[in-house]
């Protein structure tokens, strides 16, 4: 057991702990290496055989041409010289003379095209020192004989010797060029058929290369993050308690155990959220059950606790009328403040319970006209607004919906709010104005009455908070209490502008869920003020 794991020790110790970017590196290095080796073969062996094809269309065939060239400039000199012998006709000159140039030609090509190979430089050698010693001995003399028949006549024989050995020659030329010629062309098969072969091979080493790339990035990278993916969704899917375990390279292996790290986290987290969920459930029951006992304790408290009021005020009021001749003037004012504090106290009492039901009653949302509602609210307060002498007016009203309700609730505590808190040495000026913001309606109610201190500005929306005594401004105090109430349960905000003056400005939003917008009122409707005047 020691001895194979130590072994395995050893064996892990040489295992290098390389990330996928060092793999992939390596890889590409090699896959390069390997590309490179296979370009500079290729570029070999297409040079090779560019280089054979030259010499055999540059050189061999050119080269042979030439001396074919050659031969037919001597014959041409041989027959001049010949029929100028037989004839004596000077005419006969001309394909000597003819012959002699193109003989130049040939030689000198044949040099070029020698390129240093001294089998050719013989051959050319050769064939020049024959046909120089064939035209100083029988073409020379001939040519320039005054009587060239006799000359030719004794010449002949030796004139035949000599240019059949130049014919010799020639013909040795030949058989040379074109044996290496046959050689050109035997070395350009075999260069093309191992370029054939050199390529075909590159392509196999290619494919091979490619599988190879294909198998490593297979069984290196993609095998193990299809795995690691596998159980990253399965997780995904809802089976927080499945593991994420990691294989392959080691940066695969870290992200792995970054994955379970986070999946240990969230399970963690997920069971401390369906405790809470737990426990906000049985809060949930609890306070639905409170809400259930308090609606009953508002039921028993409109009911069971207004009747002595009631009574009180009643018997109060009874005594009054029947013992009127036996009661004094004191006695009268005892009396109207015990009928005045009962009916204060019922008043609080429905002013509470109205409190209490704003958010608590659950009731339908529905399309509600703020223009009528509006002027509904308005009819309502005719009497106070008549008494003040006030100017009402407001914009264009948008179609919202809501509580229609509590919506009118709203209006009636700011705008009898605004008639109430007036100033006495000027008319009472009412406006509702409204504007569209991100998502919600602006509405605000302003006034030129007595106004709020900027100090009092929050103050003024807690319950049963006063900044006057009830014998200046009769009420309970919880008139802006209900509005914010009734704001905040239709999921807009309330505030008071400090910056106005003079007067008082109530800023509240609600959210807009129609996208209706603002109803433009028909002819004398809406934005003309409404005035009720004494």
């Amino acid at each position: 057991m020691e001895t194979s794991g130590k072994s395995r020790g050893t064996a892990s110790r040489f295992v290098p702990e390389w990330t996928t970017r060092r793999w992939l590196l390596t890889g590409t290095s090699l896959a390069l290496v390997v590309l490179l080796g296979l370009s500079l073969c290729g570029a070999w062996v297409f040079a090779r055989s560019t280089a054979i094809n030259n010499r055999l269309v540059d050189r061999s065939s050119p080269a042979l041409i030439a001396s074919v060239q050659l031969e037919s400039a001597l014959i041409n000199q041989e027959t001049g010289i010949r029929g100028y012998g037989i004839t004596g006709r000077s005419e006969f000159l001309d394909p000597y003379r003819e012959g002699t140039a193109r003989q130049r030609a040939a030689v000198r090509q044949l040099r070029l095209l020698g390129g240093g190979d001294p089998v050719a430089a013989r051959d050319l050698a050769a064939v020049d020192d024959r046909a120089q010693r064939w035209r100083t001995l029988i073409a020379d003399p001939v040519a320039t004989s005054a009587d060239p028949i006799p000359t030719a006549r004794q010449r002949a024989e030796e004139g035949r010797e000599l240019f059949d050995s130049l014919r010799k020659a020639v013909s040795a030329q030949q058989e040379h060029l074109r044996a290496e010629r046959n050689k050109a062309r035997a070395d350009l098969q075999g260069a093309r058929a191992f370029r054939n072969w050199t390529f075909s091979a590159m392509a196999l080493v290619i494919l091979a290369l490619a599988g190879l790339v294909f198998v490593g990035l297979r069984r290196g990278v993609t095998a193990h993050l299809d795995r690691l993916s596998l159980d990253v969704r399965k997780v995904a899917a809802g089976d927080f308690a499945h593991p994420v375990s990691g294989s392959g390279p080691v940066d695969l292996r870290m992200l792995a155990a970054d994955v379970e790290f986070m999946r240990t986290r969230l399970a963690a987290e997920l069971s401390v959220s369906e405790s809470a969920q737990a426990a906000l459930t049985t809060q949930t029951e609890e306070l639905r059950r409170s809400n259930s006992e308090l609606e009953q304790f508002a039921y028993v408290a409109s009911h069971d606790l207004q009747e002595p009021l009631r009574k009180v005020a009643s018997f109060c009021q009874l005594l009054e009328r029947r013992y009127a001749e036996n009661l004094d003037d004191r006695a009268r004012q005892y009396i109207a403040f015990a009928v005045d504090g009962a009916n204060r106290m019922q008043g609080l009492i429905n002013d509470l319970l109205s409190f209490s039901r704003v958010g608590r009653l659950l009731t339908d949302y529905v399309d509600v006209d703020m223009n009528e509602l509006f002027d509904r609210t308005v009819d309502s307060l005719g009497m106070a607004v008549e008494e003040s002498g006030a100017v009402v007016t407001h914009d264009p009203l948008p179609v919202l919906r809501g509580e229609r309700t509590q919506l009118g609730m709203l209006l009636q505590n700011l705008i009898g709010n605004a008639v109430k808190f007036r100033s006495p040495d000027r008319t009472p000026l009412i406006h509702l104005g409204v504007r569209q913001v991100a998502g919600a309606w602006e509405f605000a109610v302003t006034d030129n009455g007595i106004g709020i201190a900027p100090e009092f500005a929050d103050r003024v929306f807690v319950i049963f908070q006063r900044l006057h005594t009830r014998e200046q401004y009769a009420g309970n105090g919880i008139g802006l209490a209900l509005c914010r109430k009734i704001v905040e349960h239709h999921g807009g905000t309330v505030t008071v502008d400090p910056a106005h003056s003079p007067g008082t400005r109530v800023v509240f939003t609600l959210t807009d869920t129609t996208g209706a917008a603002p109803q433009v009122p028909a002819q004398g409707q809406g934005a003309l003020p409404r005035a009720r005047r004494p």
